[in-house]
């Protein structure tokens, strides 16, 4: 079976296993890769040599955890893309050619090719490969999976959530209500997931049970038009999840 056939094989399954899109698969696939090629052994960098290039790119990954999982900080890594033409290849072949060509392992290809498409003005900030953007919001909460749930899809209970926005809130409830609807998807172990869509861009809450009996919900909304919309519905979805962390504490 060639490599690139197992591959896809492996992301079938992941998408299978967990309901993702073959895409959202796809990346968590590559993230998870161990490098093809691993060099004999690392370069030693000086205490020194580390210091000097903490820096951490916005958003991204302190520079000395390159160098420390890499054997270079990002200087070189840029220069290798450049060379390699990563801005006019685009964002996937530019990983994998770190990947597969340097043994850079999935996860930091990924990273420093963003960081990469930033440093070169390809890329903003919190900006997908397509040129939109994404904005993900996160808060642990008392309670399971199912109480959360079931809170959302109470009507009364999202109407008493008055510093919510209203568009929003509107939003939410058409999609939890809807007979077209899929729901909330719960797997045995607690973990759930819903999409929808709010005014075109598309929006999937995850639930990731914790210890203690809480549970981290994850709002990711996707497609957003710039930076600016991007902070926009960052306060938006705070406010929720704010106002959801309110009532469940009482």
């Amino acid at each position: 079976m060639t490599r690139a056939r197992a591959l896809k094989q492996q992301i079938r399954s992941r998408a299978a296993r967990t309901g993702e899109r073959y895409t959202t698969a796809r990346r968590h696939v590559l993230m998870g890769l161990e490098p093809r090629v691993v060099p004999a052994e690392r370069p030693r960098v000086a205490e020194k040599q580390v210091a000097s290039v903490a820096r951490t790119p916005k958003g991204g990954v302190s520079e000395g955890k390159y160098v420390e999982k890499t054997g270079h900080g990002l200087d070189h890594w840029f220069s290798v893309l450049d060379q390699f033409g990563a801005v006019e290849k685009g964002h996937t072949a530019a990983a994998r050619h770190l990947y597969e060509t340097h043994g850079v392992a999935g996860w930091y290809a990924q990273g420093i090719t963003v960081a990469y498409e930033r440093a070169r003005g390809v890329r903003g900030v919190n900006q997908r490969c397509d040129g939109s953007y994404e904005v993900s919001v996160s808060k642990v909460l008392a309670g399971d999976t199912m109480t959360v749930v079931e809170l959302l899809k109470d009507a009364r209970q999202r109407r008493q959530m008055k510093d919510v926005d209203a568009a929003l809130m509107r939003a939410l409830g058409e999609a939890v209500e809807s007979r077209s609807s899929k729901g909330f998807a719960i797997r045995p172990d607690g973990q759930g997931s819903f999409r929808y869509k709010w005014s075109d861009t598309p929006v999937h809450f995850q639930l990731l049970p914790k210890a203690g009996g809480k549970v981290s919900l994850v709002v990711t909304n996707a497609k957003l038009a710039s930076a600016a919309m991007v902070e926009e519905r960052r306060a938006l979805w705070r406010a929720l999840l704010g106002a959801l962390a309110l009532k469940l504490a009482r």
